[in-house]
């Protein structure tokens, strides 16, 4: 199994619209992604590992796939779709991480 993760880098006065992320763009994604998408969740940042610091990032989506194959496979007819989404909710530039993943509970 795979997650692909999309991190929202914080910086000082970031827009970033949960609401719309999570109801929107993400449900259009997993909508468009169907029976490969295996599951996903969305992290709001709240604090960085000091108290009272700013979290590295805002927020950050996770997509479950079987293979980066069958991510890829659903991902690029929509890619240009769902990336020029972006600013209508953020002005943060994501950052992508493919992972492989190693245990679950």
């Amino acid at each position: 199994m795979i997650k692909v993760s999309i991190l929202y880098p914080y910086h000082d006065n970031v827009r970033f619209d949960i609401d719309y992320y999570r109801d929107k763009h993400m449900t259009l994604a997993a909508k468009y992604f169907g029976s490969a998408l295996k599951g996903w969740s969305i992290d709001k940042g709240m604090s960085g590992g000091e108290p009272g610091s700013m979290p590295g990032f805002v927020a950050s989506g996770h997509f479950l796939f079987d293979s980066i194959e069958a991510f890829q496979k659903v991902f690029a007819p929509v890619a240009h779709e769902l990336v020029a989404d972006i600013p209508n909710y953020t002005d943060s530039t994501p950052q992508i991480l493919i992972s492989e993943v190693v245990t679950s509970v």
